[in-house]
């Protein structure tokens, strides 16, 4: 900055030194012998010219400092903004290792105390009678310390008749409560866990609510659409929900009581009762929202009895639940993770890519599958025109079902494309830009659908609706009419030809149109009717 105060200051004393060049070069003039070719005129000329030039560049220069300055603070604003950025991915990164680490020491925490629980049962069940009394008494003391604790937190409930109902062990007024208050269920689902501490046997309690999870053979009851069935089998996969909720703030002999033995027994053979109804379903009819499915795998995973399946079979049931959003923790707590690659593949075969991308995102498998190719391939496979189609000999149904097929997919990807915040991958514009597209061309169709159809003709004075078939007769008869009722004030000089015709009057007498009885004759006489141009006759108001 003071190089160019420097620079702005030299121009300005030119004036002064040209002066001063004047002087000098007058008083040179005045001294010479010899006639110079030079004027003063040029020199000045010249020294002015110089003196421009200088300033424009110098403007120049300083256009382009202050131009760098600005390009400058912008990437210096732009280097902020990535690093602001770059910091929030990191945390972001850390707190989602941190939860990961978590999961682990829990799943290391929960194996070690199957295995704990194992060994205990297993010397458990030698014939130590003196052992018996010190179990007991553990039990109960544990059962107290339940008590005490739930005695606090029962206060501090919005509903507690939740907490009278849990203590009575009354599975059917529970279900009833939350049937009924299924607009607090948000509130419930945070109460429920504290609530079952107050019941003595917590496992056994929510074993005993899923006795009607199954209706019996007989009944003629659809599991899949009638609505309390549905409701009832909620309840009692929320019922499972929290108690794993109660589970995991207990410690490992609390866990050990409220899961004893004879639990985990009951809980097995429900598992079993269960399992052959599974095979019944059908993978695509569930469309990954299968409560029965879902069901099993969360008792297998409450009660710990996962050891007595196979993770195969267990994994067979995740693409019937892939769409509940319990389904990744599921996985995680019954050790399916590694099984996810053959459930995405699954899913990608069978069609259902919106549901492989949730998984892939969840289980981290961006990798090994790209979320942007599954959504990609998902368009292109709606988007594929069948056969019969492309042969040209299908109907306008079927065209328009391929429209509606590609447009509800387009409105899925861009869903899940916002779920996941993948717009810097897959751009949303050219998607938003068909879909506009489409639903362009579906009204265009829905207009000339309604254009071709036929309008209703609306009825005339004389009772015709639309256009009648030419009938000659309905003016004769009109005629005859009128001047049948003219007979006591006018005798008519002459009989009219076609009196002799066969006509029949309809009974009433405030129907003026006959009824057609014989054949037509078109030798009318003039003036004897009103016809329209097409040749159509039309009969007039009568006054009267």
């Amino acid at each position: 900055m003071e190089d160019a105060q420097s620079v702005a200051t030299l121009l300005e004393s030119t004036t002064s030194k040209i002066q001063q060049l004047q002087r000098a070069f007058a008083e040179l003039e005045s001294h010479r012998a010899v006639t110079l070719n030079l004027k003063w005129k040029q020199i000045e000329e010249h020294f002015h010219g110089l003196e421009k030039s200088l300033k424009s560049r110098f403007t120049e220069l300083e256009n382009q400092e202050k131009e760098f300055k600005r390009k400058t603070t912008q990437s210096q604003q732009m280097l902020k903004k990535r690093q602001a950025a770059v910091m929030a991915k990191e945390e972001a990164s850390l707190r989602r290792l941190q939860e990961k680490r978590d999961a682990a020491v829990v799943a290391i925490a929960n194996v070690l105390g199957k295995r704990k629980n194992r060994q205990m049962e297993e010397q458990g069940s030698s014939p130590a009678v003196e052992e018996k009394p010190s179990d007991y008494k553990a039990s109960k003391c544990k059962r107290e310390d339940m008590k005490k604790l739930s005695d606090t937190d029962v206060k501090a409930l919005t509903n507690p008749q939740l907490a009278k109902l849990c203590e009575e062990n009354d599975a059917q007024g529970l279900h009833k409560f939350i049937s009924d208050n299924r607009k607090n269920l948000a509130s419930m689902k945070e109460e429920i866990p504290i609530a079952l501490k107050a019941a003595a046997h917590p496992g056994c309690l929510v074993l005993d609510s899923l006795s009607g999870f199954y209706i019996s053979d007989d009944s003629n009851i659809d599991g899949k659409k009638d609505a309390n069935l549905l409701g009832q089998r909620r309840t009692c996969i929320m019922l499972m929900e929290c108690l794993s909720i109660l589970l995991t703030n207990l410690d490992e002999k609390s866990v050990s009581m409220v899961i004893s033995k004879d639990v985990k027994e009951r809980a097995k053979a429900i598992a079993e009762e269960w399992k052959p109804k599974l095979d019944d379903l059908d993978l695509d009819a569930s469309n990954g929202n299968s409560l029965e499915a879902h069901a099993f795998l969360q008792l297998v995973a409450t009660f710990g009895i996962d050891s007595d399946f196979v993770q195969e079979d267990l994994s067979k049931l995740i693409p019937m639940v892939c769409r509940r959003r319990q389904t990744a923790d599921l996985c995680r707590f019954l050790g399916l993770s590694d099984k996810m690659p053959g459930v995405i593949d699954v899913l990608v075969n069978s069609g259902r890519h919106i549901d492989a991308v949730n998984l892939t995102i969840a289980f981290e498998l961006t990798e090994q599958f790209s979320p942007v190719s599954l959504l990609k391939s998902y368009l292109t496979e709606a988007r594929r025109v069948p056969s019969a189609i492309k042969s040209g000999n299908s109907s306008p149904t079927a065209q328009n079902d391929v429209s509606e097929r590609e447009l509800s997919a387009l409105k899925a990807v861009i869903k899940c494309i916002e779920d996941h915040k993948l717009e810097d991958q897959y751009p949303l514009v050219p998607l938003q830009k068909r879909i506009l597209q489409l639903e362009k061309a579906k009204a265009d169709k829905k207009r000339a659908t309604e254009v071709a159809k036929p309008q209703p003709k609306r009825p005339r004075e004389n009772g015709i609706v639309g256009y009648a078939p030419r009938n000659t007769n309905i003016a004769a008869a009109a005629d005859k009419n009128f001047y049948g009722r003219m007979t006591d004030r006018y005798a008519p000089p002459t009989q009219y030809m076609y009196d002799n015709r066969t006509y029949a009057y309809p009974a009433p007498a405030d129907n003026h149109i006959p009824q057609y009885m014989g054949p037509p004759s078109y030798n009318m006489a003039p003036n004897h009717g009103h016809y329209f141009a097409t040749g159509y006759q039309y009969q007039t108001a009568y006054l009267h």
